[in-house]
């Protein structure tokens, strides 16, 4: 397997095209013509459970699970030693770390608490910067005042919308990212909740800092999306591929009751058409992580790599680099 120095590896990171918003370096596949021939393949990735806060092993963990992308290792901003090492050791073993999750509400109804989770999800794109990891992600927040990411009417309003355009412009004006994105994560009862009001809040923030992370789960929240996710990922590729930074990997399936009951499961085990989401996924050129997430176990965690090597396999697609 090739690995990469660090000095190349952080080099090519920050080789972020301004044009088109798009990303280069290693994360891209090369624009040469042998290599556009190459078999496509994605960087797979998702939590490990190895026992260890150790860089290199946890790096090592990642390869041996079959994953090229992690979530960003526990480590703090002020942390300069070991944001090195966790750099180091994940290029050395070419994992990309593809986010730093920051799961707060900076809609919070006390100004103290929305201020204090405002400083934390900018530290969190402090760090991505700083860790070479592809985004910052969190919600754009919630108005619900007894959780944090729940439902509430006013999610969906004018002054909601113009709140998250606000703290976005905020957090990477503080920063300045130069390889590192800043994305809301859609919801399926808060903004950006669809594909249109996404590619409004792009045109809005008006930030080349700020990018997509797609959940085309939480996108579902209707019957008609529902039966109808293979228009939906075609529609999330064709309006949002190029912004697209990161992706997260699990499935939906339908619990019939006298209302609308969807309920998250592993990969493999809903409706996703997960042919649709990884063929469209592996012709974006900047290549974004596909990330596992919110499963219970690490067999749960098997059946979904396994699901998704499966379905990649009848499709031509691979989970690392061509040789």
């Amino acid at each position: 397997m090739k690995t990469l120095s660090r000095r190349r590896f952080v080099r090519n990171l920050a080789g972020f095209s301004a044009a088109g918003w798009a990303l280069t370096g290693p994360l891209a596949r090369a624009a040469d013509p042998a290599a556009s021939r190459a078999q496509p393949w994605i960087r797979l990735g998702g939590p490990v459970f190895a026992k260890t806060e150790d860089p290199e092993e946890l790096a090592l963990a990642h390869r041996q699970s079959g994953y090229r992308a992690a979530y960003c290792p526990a480590v703090n901003l002020n942390d300069t030693e070991k944001i090195k090492a966790i750099t180091a050791a994940f290029a050395r073993h070419d994992v990309v770390i593809a986010e730093v999750g920051r799961w707060v509400n900076m809609m919070d109804a006390s100004l103290e608490k929305r201020q204090a989770n405002l400083q934390t999800v900018t530290d969190g794109l402090a760090l991505a910067e700083a860790v070479g990891a592809l985004c910052c992600v969190d919600i754009a927040g919630s108005k619900n005042a007894k959780i944090w990411y729940g439902p509430h009417p006013d999610n969906f309003s004018p002054e909601f919308f113009d709140l998250a355009v606000e703290n976005a412009r905020t957090i990477i004006d503080a920063v300045k990212p130069k390889r590192a994105r800043f994305c809301y994560e859609v919801m399926g009862w808060a903004i950006p909740d669809s594909v249109n009001s996404y590619a409004r809040l792009i045109r809005a923030v008006n930030r080349k800092a700020f990018a997509v992370h797609l959940d085309p789960c939480n996108m579902i929240n209707c019957p008609e999306r529902f039966y109808r996710n293979t228009d939906l990922l075609n529609d999330c590729f064709e309006k949002l591929g190029k912004w697209i930074v990161s992706c997260h990997a699990k499935d939906l399936t339908w619990d019939v009751e006298m209302n609308v009951h969807f309920r998250e499961v592993r990969p493999g085990a809903g409706s996703l058409d997960y042919g649709t989401f990884l063929r469209q996924l592996a012709k974006l050129p900047h290549q974004p992580p596909l990330m596992m997430e919110h499963l219970a176990s690490a067999e749960e965690y098997d059946k979904g790599r396994q699901h998704i090597f499966d379905v990649g396999a009848q499709n031509g697609i691979a989970f690392s680099p061509p040789q």
